[in-house]
């Protein structure tokens, strides 16, 4: 089901009301790949690392696979019917226009949480340089004056941008892990009597050195880690050519797992102990001071505060356009549906953004580490919540589209079984995340949203009612 088109005016100009297909291969393949690397693993797996040790590893690989058949489920979807500009439009087609209200409300909010904790880590990231946090939290103003900027431009800037950021992370990636393995391959030892051997992956207590509770205790921030996978799903609107580029971006998500979480944590575990790793900062930028290579350290602060950036950009680009097609369908106020002459919400782009730059009161007032638990664990409850929904809306498509399913030509593998195996994961880590009280409290804000969500689609209807000439 498209949004229905409408062309809203301001007093002195037209402005549009189309999206436009901007987005190439090219850019829709690096936009994946930027979604799969976030800041949760460049920021957030020093701390997993410290909770689980070694056993991080599968901790990722278990969450890849579960969020593989979510994206296959997404891509059937979207291809089922080539009209659907992502997934809240099959939401609604398929559950009904609440589910398009809950799902697009919902991940306009959790693209803003996720934009607050890419912010904090941003700031982190300067204060490494700096050293000063007001300085620091100012250079992170600037930071997120120059993304607006840029998203007011167009669309195709966006992929540009998204692409380069992209491809400095996955360049990155690929040069850690090679140092780390390089160093393993030369029995490196540094001056702090650090010695890189692939023996330090069980060696320092075994592969669960902190026994189930700390394995269980490492999916949190880990989950966080992949938010912005489905972000291929909302660019659908803008792709070229979307029965080409969607199989492949989705189809690559398992290698991007392996190479991008598995061998990169592995890397640094080789080199730097889980026990020696520092949770409170990244251990990609740790790992290099750490052996004594301080300028390889400056460097790759540079790689995570582009990453951050990125990141955050794309919770920018998302954010805006959940809140552009609430408008055209009547659940959010018309001046977010308007486009400027440039094609880009510009409305949806400054309200998300000023809420995202909200956050760095947190970090005035707590360390960057807990202000980062804080909005990742509210950021990543309500993913949970996202991608359960594309979940029910396709298990409702295998129900009454049957004959759509033998057809598709990007069929989910195991479809009904794997839904189901996957909500009930989904389930383990909500339970998860209650049972550790660093996460407990941020997760109240789910139950308080989902009452206000209930309440505004109740007021909706109402008005909805009233114009019809409906009382109730």
């Amino acid at each position: 089901m498209s949004a229905p088109s409408r062309t809203y005016e301001h007093a002195e100009e037209p402005v549009h009301d189309h999206l436009r297909r901007n987005l190439t291969n090219r850019h829709i393949q690096l936009i994946a790949i930027g979604g799969a690397i976030g800041t949760g693993l460049f920021m957030g797996s020093g701390r997993t690392i410290s909770l689980a040790g070694p056993s991080i590893l599968l901790v990722y690989v278990v969450i890849g696979v579960m969020l593989f058949f979510v994206m296959r489920a997404m891509g059937e979807l979207l291809l089922h019917n080539l009209e659907y500009a992502s997934f809240q439009d099959f939401a609604a087609d398929l559950l009904g226009p609440w589910a398009a209200f809950a799902i697009g409300w919902t991940y306009w909010l959790s693209w803003v949480f996720t934009g607050m904790a890419d912010i904090v880590a941003v700031t982190g990231y300067w204060k490494f340089w700096v050293g000063d946090l007001p300085v620091a939290i100012g250079l992170t103003v600037l930071t997120l004056v120059v993304l607006l900027a840029l998203n007011l431009l167009t669309v195709r800037l966006f992929g540009e941008i998204e692409f380069w950021f992209a491809l400095i992370k996955v360049v990155a990636i690929l040069a850690l892990v090679a140092v780390g393995f390089a160093l393993v391959v030369l029995r490196f030892t540094s001056p702090t009597g650090i010695h890189a051997s692939l023996a330090n992956l069980w060696s320092h207590g075994g592969v669960f050195p902190t026994g189930l509770p700390g394995f269980f205790a490492g999916f949190q921030i880990a989950v966080f880690a992949f938010v912005g996978i489905e972000l291929v799903g909302a660019t659908a609107a803008e792709a070229q050519d979307p029965l080409r580029t969607l199989p492949k971006a989705i189809n690559s998500i398992p290698a991007r797992v392996l190479l991008f979480y598995v061998l990169a944590l592995a890397a640094i575990m080789v080199v730097t102990p889980w026990d020696m790793v520092d949770p409170t900062t990244s251990p990609f930028v740790n790992l290099f001071t750490l052996i004594g290579f301080g300028g390889a350290a400056g460097l790759m602060n540079f790689v995570v505060l582009t990453s951050a950036a990125s990141s955050c950009n794309s919770g920018i680009y998302s954010s805006s356009r959940m809140l552009y097609g609430l408008a055209h369908k009547g659940m959010a106020p018309r001046w977010l549906g308007t486009l400027n002459q440039r094609d880009v919400p510009a409305a949806g782009l400054w309200l998300s953004v000023v809420l995202i730059g909200a956050s760095l009161v947190l970090t005035a007032n707590e360390s960057v580490m807990a202000a980062f638990t804080v909005v990742t664990s509210v950021a990543a409850v309500l993913f949970i919540v996202i991608w359960s929904l594309i979940l029910i809306s396709y298990l409702r498509y295998r129900a009454v589209r049957p004959e759509a399913h033998a057809a598709s030509p990007f069929p989910m593998p195991l479809g009904r079984v794997m839904s189901w195996v996957v909500l009930a994961f989904f389930g383990f880590v909500i339970v998860l995340l209650a049972l550790r009280p660093e996460t407990r409290e941020p997760m109240l804000v789910a139950p308080v949203w989902f009452v206000l969500l209930a309440l505004g689609w109740r007021i909706l209807r109402h008005r909805a009612n009233v114009r019809a000439g409906i009382h109730r």
